[in-house]
């Protein structure tokens, strides 16, 4: 899906503008991002700066320059 790609530009005055940006580069990303309810997904934690955006990661203001790191947490039991 993205290769050896490790950063990706995207534009957007929010986490929740910029993770849209992704998703119209990468489409395929979109199930693995967002629920149903376009909310982040059981499993993804977002951080802006290294500084988790917990709890409402979609509202987290960005400004030009900020860098947001998506991690994918493993579940299971």
């Amino acid at each position: 899906m993205l290769g050896d790609v490790n950063q990706i530009d995207v534009t957007g005055r929010t986490v929740g503008e910029c993770l849209d940006d992704l998703v119209k580069q990468y489409p395929g990303l979109k199930s693995k991002l967002f629920n149903k309810d376009h909310n982040v997904a059981n499993g993804v934690n977002i951080f802006v700066n290294a500084e988790n955006a917990y709890p409402e990661p979609m509202k987290k203001p960005v400004k030009n320059g900020d860098k947001i790191y998506i991690s994918f947490i493993v579940l299971g039991g």
